[in-house]
């Protein structure tokens, strides 16, 4: 069927619905098994719901599902990727269809790096009036079949809840069920899926009418009240901020004050200004929407569109609070999920673009220090996949060594971790530098590195795992990384032990051999990092039984 497989290609596709026969018709079906995430939401620290100011991000891209929609990935050459996922909290996939599925390699991308993901309902226009005035004027049973349909679809997916978008004028009838309508959705995403979300954009009023506020006022304070967040419109000004954090009190990070990157009609900052805007927003401790952040992408171009990208997200990054990784094994190549080459153990195996989100590793921080540290993707060479993490920095006279924090931890360190490190230095003198990785650990009085009899950890909570020459021989398979190093990358292994202590940062140290008074320059590419707990490592992997394949289509 052509709403499941593509008609040139046969190949998945993701889809959305229109209108509400198709929304009300729809029913989990054998053929949209592609279209249900793999990849469960992971645990973050701090949890989403904490207290402190948020960031959501809406991705509007010439009417959505366009390459990402082959749940299979596409040869597509210089395509749109989103990865700072660390810097973000929501990510909702929008488009102007009345249901809008986020495509399932999105899910999938975002899962993996903590970020739950929102489809949009929206009505807009004649049509939208129309529709409204069926599901919300005619009662609890029609707009109750709507809640559950939406709940369900959200569930079966395996998405995490709905943006919700009323952009045509309401009866009185219409608009007196609305906030019923938004308590029984935002009850049944709730009971369905475990951390789901319903978010109300600011568009209609209590009495029914079109008028966007920018702010949270007694005008749309019910929609408020009735769904888990307000996104606002994007032509606020400093007073209105002021009046919402009055108005929302203990919920102001519910509050999502919209940012237009594209700084459509009478805004503080878009582009590469956006920063103006989120300074604002911060002051008065509200969270920030960033709608359509692929301007860099649609305005500046395909051409140098990672660099560009880095730039825009490290001009925004004082004022995104990042949330830490707190479960093992953490594994990750860096790829992006697209590469102009497909490579494997270093080598380049297949020419050619690919495009697949959900082929997309855990994703880094990426730190970036004026003038001694620039952190990027590298397309032109990796370990695994489609790219690898380029470090470029310089390390300033007479100090030894830099550190780049990769990611930010937070969780109980197990007795005994295994690390691996695949990296390739490059320029001019490469043998000039060692490069390894180090673990910080929270301060506290009682955590220990190596057997009970050792000294406490150095103050500072730094550890310089124990290299390795040879993996121990239980994991001599799993760890053929510490010596199967070739095309020019180098492989270490590395063992820390610790007792009663806290994970806090996992940093790449690059130091010199000999120090020098003159200020020495670095690129490191990064293949890949491992981070394994011993004891859960060492355990056999569950069996998997009754294994069966279907939908095959061979070539």
């Amino acid at each position: 069927p052509a709403r499941y497989f593509d008609t040139k290609t046969t190949e998945p596709i993701s889809f959305f619905l229109s209108g509400l026969e198709e929304l009300l018709a729809w029913q989990p079906n054998s053929n949209d098994d592609f279209n249900v995430s793999a990849v469960p939401l992971a645990k973050r620290q701090p949890p989403l719901r904490s207290r402190r100011p948020r960031t959501l991000v809406c991705h509007d891209m010439r009417g959505g599902y366009l390459e990402d929609r082959f749940i299979q990935g596409s040869a597509t050459r210089n395509p749109y990727v989103f990865y700072h996922w660390r810097y973000i909290d929501i990510f909702v996939y929008f488009s102007h269809h009345t249901v809008t599925i986020p495509p399932v390699v999105w899910t999938n991308a975002a899962h993996r790096n903590s970020v739950p993901v929102l489809g949009t309902f929206i009505t807009e226009w004649t049509d939208g009036e129309k529709l409204c005035e069926a599901f919300l004027a005619s009662g609890e049973e029609a707009y109750g079949a709507v809640a559950e349909q939406l709940a369900r679809i959200a569930q079966h997916y395996r998405f995490d809840g709905w943006l919700v978008n009323i952009e045509n004028t309401l009866s009185a009838a219409a608009v007196g069920n609305l906030p019923l309508f938004l308590r029984d959705l935002t009850a049944r995403v709730h009971s369905a899926v475990p951390g789901g979300l319903v978010i109300w954009y600011d568009s209609v009023l209590k009495d029914g009418t079109l008028r966007w506020q920018n702010e949270l006022n007694d005008e749309n304070r019910m929609f408020f009240d009735a769904c888990d967040g307000l996104f606002t419109n994007y032509n606020w000004k400093e007073e209105q901020l002021q009046r919402t954090q009055r108005l929302a009190g203990p919920r102001q990070s519910d509050v999502y004050v919209g940012v237009d990157v594209f700084a459509r009609g009478d805004v503080i900052g878009g582009g590469f200004d956006t920063d103006k805007s989120l300074r604002l927003i911060r002051q008065y401790g509200l969270s920030a929407a960033i709608f359509a952040p692929g301007w860099v992408y649609e305005h500046l171009g395909k051409e140098n569109f990672l660099q560009n990208e880095n730039r825009f997200w490290g001009l925004l990054a004082e004022y995104l609070p990042t949330h830490s990784i707190c479960t093992l094994p953490l594994t990750t190549s860096f790829s992006l999920g697209m590469g102009t080459s497909t490579f494997l153990d270093g080598k380049d195996e297949e020419s050619g673009p690919w495009y697949d989100l959900s082929a997309q590793d855990i994703q880094p921080l990426y730190p970036e220090h004026q003038g001694t540290l620039r952190t990027s993707c590298c397309l032109q060479d990796a370990w695994c996949g489609g790219s690898s993490l380029k470090l470029q920095g310089t390390i300033p006279p007479g100090e030894e060594r830099v550190a780049v924090r990769l990611f930010s931890l937070q969780m109980p360190a197990p007795p005994k971790l295994f690390l691996t490190l695949l990296y390739k230095l490059e320029g001019p003198q490469p043998d000039d530098f060692t490069v390894a990785l180090e673990v910080t650990t929270w301060d506290s009085g009682i955590c220990l590195e190596g057997n009970p009899t050792s000294l406490p950890a150095e103050p500072n909570g730094r550890h310089q795992p124990r290299f390795l020459l040879a993996p121990p021989p239980s994991l001599t398979k799993l760890l053929a990384a510490c010596h199967r190093g070739s095309h020019g990358w180098a492989s270490r292994c590395y063992e820390l032990e610790l007792q009663d202590c806290s994970l806090r940062d996992l940093s790449v140290i690059v130091s010199r051999q000999q120090p020098s008074p003159q200020e020495t320059s670095f690129t490191c590419l990064l293949g890949e990092v491992r981070v394994l707990d011993m004891a859960s490592v060492a355990a056999s992997p569950p069996q998997v039984h009754s294994m069966m394949a279907s939908q095959l289509w061979w070539q």
